[in-house]
């Protein structure tokens, strides 16, 4: 038996998405069968580890066989909710908005960005991939829209996730690099990139010591 969802580890949701983006692309090549030190060589995992995150969830693969790889792909998508699409709203259709916007992995992935807000007067009323650009001031109202992408600068962020919140929003992807303040009935993934460069770039010359002398900027 599976076990309840708010059971499974943070670690192996975040690996689904590996999973799931090895599966599709071995669906692509025609393979059927995968075995479990395959799929986990692709998802830069250890095969125990790999079967360990399968079976929070249940029964998988053939014995002696391997995994067929179309099941596994309908199972993982089932699991994350991937075999639906999801509408999604976006505020900010600046430089990082207007990228999201037009970025042809939502869509594959079952995700519409189906409303877009920004606060500029000469982008109220434009159209970006399809979609009519609202003023964020019509907010909060009645959305029906569960997920939400926040790309406004940092200063607005807590007031703007606000206003998705208020507007029936429970999940948010935050790229404002802001700490949203939100409720725990929302679930909010930040995306920073320049943390994750600030990351990067510690990495290229390894970790000083305390006592070491850094040079002056």
């Amino acid at each position: 038996m599976s076990e309840r969802r708010d059971k499974i580890p943070e670690p192996t949701i975040a690996r689904l998405p590996s999973y799931f983006r090895c599966l599709v692309e071995l669906q692509e090549a025609d393979q059927e069968i995968v075995s479990s030190e395959e799929l986990a060589s692709l998802a830069g995992v250890k095969a125990s580890q790999f079967r360990k995150d399968l079976s929070h969830f249940g029964e998988f693969g053939i014995q002696g066989l391997g995994y067929p790889v179309a099941d596994l792909l309908d199972r993982i998508a089932a699991i994350m909710q991937l075999d639906q699409d999801h509408d999604v709203v976006l505020v900010g259709a600046g430089n990082l908005g207007s990228a999201l916007a037009n970025f042809p992995g939502f869509s594959r992935w079952g995700f519409r960005i189906v409303r877009i807000y920004d606060q500029a007067p000469d982008k109220i009323g434009r159209r970006l991939h399809g979609v009519t650009i609202r003023d964020v001031a019509d907010l909060p109202c009645p959305l029906g829209l569960k997920l939400g992408i926040l790309a406004v600068p940092p200063s607005g962020a807590r007031a703007v996730a606000k206003l998705l919140i208020d507007s029936g929003v429970e999940a948010l992807l935050n790229f404002t690099g802001s700490n949203l303040g939100h409720p725990d009935s929302v679930v909010v993934r930040n995306v920073d990139m320049t943390h994750e460069l600030a990351i990067l770039a510690y990495h290229l010359t390894g970790p000083l010591s305390l006592d070491e002398e850094r040079p002056a900027r």
